[in-house]
């Protein structure tokens, strides 16, 4: 065995390195916590471009880009949304909840 570490042990640690790394990596690549995100349930007539329109300011994606993304983050969504679906935007709950805040303020 000590013959076998000798001759390889530079190839094992290697390998044992690589597999940590990618290991170590594979968490830290994954986007944002779905939590951190609006969820928005869909109404009666409401399509992604609509709701890609009606959030602009708080997104900066153009609206295939904001409806591809609802499409990759969402399971079992197509073209198609129907009424009492929930569904996540890229949309920032803290960005989403200032702005609320700031548009239902009292005004003097």
């Amino acid at each position: 065995m000590k013959k076998l570490w000798n001759q390889y042990s530079y190839a094992i640690t290697l390998i044992i390195l690589s597999c940590s790394l990618a290991f170590i990596l594979s968490f830290q690549h994954h986007p944002k916590n779905q939590d951190d995100y609006v969820k928005v349930t869909i109404s009666e007539g409401d399509t992604l471009w609509e709701i890609s329109s009606q959030y602009t300011g708080q997104h900066s994606l153009s609206p295939d880009e904001f409806v591809s993304w609802v499409k990759k983050h969402n399971e079992n969504i197509s073209d198609q949304i129907f009424p009492g679906e929930e569904i996540i935007i890229p949309v920032s709950k803290k960005r989403s909840s200032s702005t609320t805040e700031l548009a239902s303020a009292p005004q003097e």
